[in-house]
């Protein structure tokens, strides 16, 4: 037990440390506060208990531990001089990727990618941009893992500190991305989608779950007491014109389910093209009748969709 309390109290020493050393985020500070809390009640340890000290630190007694293993299975990050061949053939590939980026093949594009690394994995921007790839396919944990390479391989690398920010923000670590954020700004200060996606995500930061059932922060019960929007909907659910095109959507959607239950040889025709074509030009009508009505709303409505959603124009552009 003894031996325990030891450990532990060379734990609280070295989270301590990093509370004083600074830098962190509000959140992480707050986390290891808690953590180094739980320690001293479950241990019953100290710091003032100098008995329990330790003659090394704990980042020093695992220097020298990870100094005696051998190093296996680890990516191989220090700078590393390809052959001129091998260079070449992994820009090659490199571009072959941004081309299936921009045909939206973004498993094919992590494939050429992965390939490039494997013959110059040195190159920061071979990583960064697997990492918008693996964004795209929805894989924000690698696109992480593959911004934190490029920016372990050049830290001054911009691009890579964006990225991870919206990947992290896709994860709803909000705080940890506008750390990110922060710093791509400081090495690019005139990119306008970093700046847009610092706002959001401070903005996501501040918003507590709503109980009107909202989400990514659209004030719909807002909306809805809103008098201008209720006049307005008002006007249009009266407009002759509109109820006529409605009343043909309808019925013809009505017609169709009749012919299909009527015809058990085909299969899935509750709807034709036509009711498609009636209904995107009723909801069309209907949009365009709330713009010359009141454009002042609708143009409100858009700008705040815009404010809401994080930003991925400049990161789609692969070098």
């Amino acid at each position: 037990m003894a031996d325990n309390k030891r450990l532990a109290f060379a734990i609280v020493r070295f989270l301590q440390d990093q509370l004083q050393d600074g830098g962190l985020s509000p959140d992480a500070q707050e986390s290891l506060e808690v953590a180094v809390q739980c320690l001293e009640t479950a241990f019953g340890v100290s710091m003032e208990d100098r008995r329990l000290a330790l003659s090394q630190t704990l980042p020093e007694i695992f220097e020298a531990a990870a100094a005696k293993e051998p190093q296996q299975d680890t990516p191989n990050l220090e700078p590393v001089t390809p052959s001129e061949e091998d260079a070449a053939e992994a820009e090659r590939l490199k571009a072959e990727g941004n081309e299936q980026m921009k045909a939206e093949n973004f498993e094919s594009a992590v494939s050429f990618y992965a390939k490039a690394i494997e013959l110059n994995p040195s190159n920061a921007v071979y990583y960064c941009n697997r990492a918008a790839a693996y964004s795209k396919l929805g894989n924000y944990t690698g696109a992480v893992r593959d911004c934190e390479r490029a920016i372990h391989i050049d830290p001054k690398y911009s691009k890579a500190y964006g990225r991870m920010g919206l990947a992290l923000s896709s994860l709803n670590k909000f705080s940890e991305a506008v750390v990110y954020y922060q710093k791509a700004l400081e090495l690019d200060p005139e990119n306008e989608t970093y700046k847009s996606n610092l706002k959001v995500t401070e903005q996501k930061m501040k918003e507590a779950p709503s109980p009107t059932g909202t989400s990514g922060g659209f004030d719909l019960a807002g909306l809805l007491n809103n008098p201008s929007f209720i006049n307005m909907a008002a006007n249009l659910v009266n407009n002759p014109q509109l109820q006529q095109l409605m009343s043909g959507v309808i019925s013809g959607g009505q017609a169709a389910r009749a012919s299909a239950s009527s015809s058990s040889s085909v299969p899935g025709a509750a709807a034709g093209p036509n009711d498609l074509a009636s209904l995107i030009q009723a909801g069309q009508q209907f949009a365009q009748q709330m713009q010359q009505q009141n454009p002042e709303l609708i143009e409100q409505l858009r700008s705040q969709i815009r404010s809401r959603t994080p930003s991925a124009s400049n990161e789609e552009q692969q070098e």
